[in-house]
């Protein structure tokens, strides 16, 4: 793989970040503000309180301003795996497109026909098939997820699938083990409860600016009383759903693991660093490693949360890059001679099987499958040991922010439903309670963001772990045309946000429709 050009592969790679983070901005909004408001309808159906119907409609305004950009982001990024990763596409079409496809036609047909309804049909269905229509959309934008997460998942942890050695092609073999993965499982349901989380965040932080402005009083303490219910125990499931989550990317993906704790070493007994901050680059005394500033660590906890076990030994980067024969941890260059070796094999394979040597062929075959696990390391040249592992500090430290302030949320929806159930929230000494409820919006949109840079940059240098380097997926094109449609694209959507956020905030000061 020496003719890769490297500045081709991370231009393309900071295109597609550029879209997926652009994307994510809008999707987690949606997902959970859809259920509010679902769940706000489903109030006022019951209740008759017209008050109730102003309120849905209210939130149904900002949530419509924010799924129309959510789309067109949503779409440039499917296209870009065509464009920008055309071998990545070759490869994997049979298993990832599957998803894909999926998505499209079920999930996003059914957004489209339900949300008309849920606009515009105020009035012109009954009250009933109204709510239907709200739930539906709700359902269906969460539907929407779950295929683009499964395939994502499918990248981070291969599984259901066979390599057909004479297309050299994967194949899935098995949809429901693709479907019901752990890794899928649990990517869906921490995804998707995060994005409860922001929404809920979002109407407490609006709802909190309002009664400040001592507007909208009653729309602002039951948005309050709604959000910060469903967002406090979507926090308790997201904690759960993380943990899981974490535990099982320590067995599938070792040196993320690592790499989120900044565990160089190897250890049993091996402590939690709760909170830390790295050495300047000029005072570290090894090129390869990252020594702490200061930490505060939990002896034991991280060997007890990975393992259920204090003791348990816990591999560190040094472990993974280098080998540790007595853990029975290959070392990366064990694993590139076993790559090489798997992919020589496939070569020599479809030339004996062409020449009509079948018992040699077979024999090849075997060499190939014998060694397959390593395949994609096969493709790695030069002699860096540490290609292997992801940029540690932004893991790290985009790790720890996404914890950090996943707690801080879950405390903010105690106090602030405490307050409104109390009537307490509009003491004047009581306003920084407010003010940090509005100044959490921004914070939720970077733990967001956080959550997908330890998924992304901490699987690096893989676009499908251990069969496929990033390397070797992108499009051969010219980085010319790469770095032209960047610089379009950040300035499209960045147009696109900042008249996002315009058309929310005029809404949010306008207020609700009478």
């Amino acid at each position: 793989m020496e003719h890769i050009d490297i500045a081709l592969v991370d231009w393309s790679r900071a295109q597609f970040a550029l879209t997926a983070m652009f994307h994510w901005i809008f999707v987690p909004l949606t997902l959970g503000l859809s259920f509010l408001i679902a769940m706000m309808e489903t109030v006022y159906v019951r209740t008759g309180d017209a008050r109730w119907k102003r309120l849905t409609k209210y939130w149904m305004g900002l949530f419509g301003i924010n799924f129309a950009i959510g789309v067109a982001t949503g779409l440039i990024l499917e296209f870009e795996f065509g464009t920008n990763w055309a071998n990545y596409s070759w490869f994997v079409g049979d298993i990832f497109g599957a998803p894909l496809a999926i998505e499209g036609i079920m999930a996003f047909f059914m957004e489209s026909t339900f949300i008309a309804v849920m606009f515009f049909g105020w009035d012109k269905v009954s009250k009933r098939f109204h709510l239907t229509a709200t739930w539906l959309v709700a359902f269906g934008s969460n539907l929407s997820a779950l295929w683009i997460l499964v395939a994502n998942a499918w990248m981070q942890d291969p599984v259901g699938m066979h390599f057909n050695p004479d297309t050299a092609r994967n194949e899935m073999t098995n949809f429901w083990e693709v479907l019901l993965s752990p890794t899928a499982v649990n990517k869906f349901m921490h995804t998707v409860t995060s994005g409860y989380v922001l929404a809920a965040v979002f109407v407490v932080g609006v709802s909190s600016w309002y009664i400040l402005k001592k507007r909208e009083l009653w729309l602002a303490k039951r948005s309050i009383l709604v959000a910060g219910t469903f967002g406090f125990l979507a926090s308790l499931f997201l904690i759960l759903t993380g943990d899981e989550s974490a535990r099982h990317i320590a067995k599938t993906q070792p040196m993320k693991f690592a790499a989120m704790e900044a565990l160089y070493k190897g250890q049993q007994n091996a402590p939690l660093v709760v909170l830390g901050a790295f050495k300047p680059k000029s005072k570290q005394a090894d090129a390869n490693e990252h020594e702490f500033l200061f930490e505060l660590k939990i002896p034991n906890l991280l060997s007890w949360m990975t393992y259920l076990d204090p003791d348990a030994f816990v591999p560190g980067i040094r472990d993974l890059v280098h080998g540790n024969p007595a853990r029975g941890i290959p070392s990366f260059k064990t694993r590139i001679a076993n790559g090489k070796r798997s992919i020589d094999a496939l070569r020599a394979y479809k030339t004996l099987k062409k020449e009509g040597k079948t018992e040699e062929a077979q024999a090849a075959l075997v060499i190939f499958r014998d060694n397959f696990k390593d395949f994609g390391y096969g493709y790695y040249f030069g002699k860096d040991p540490h290609l292997i592992s992801p940029p540690v500090p932004i893991t790290f430290y985009s790790f720890h922010t996404m914890v950090g302030l996943g707690m801080h949320f879950l405390f903010l929806f105690v106090v602030m439903v405490w307050l409104v159930y109390k009537d307490f929230v509009q003491r004047h000494k009581l306003r920084f309670v407010l003010w940090t409820a509005i100044l959490s919006i921004p914070f939720a949109y970077v733990a967001s963001q956080a959550g997908w840079i330890v998924a992304e940059m901490g699987r690096q240098p893989w676009v499908i772990q251990d069969l496929m380097p990033t390397l070797s997926a992108v499009s051969q094109l010219d980085k010319g045309t790469v770095q032209t449609t960047f610089w379009l694209f950040a300035i499209t959507f960045s147009v696109l946000l900042i008249a996002e956020m315009r058309i929310m905030f005029k809404q949010i000061g306008r207020g609700p429709s009478h």
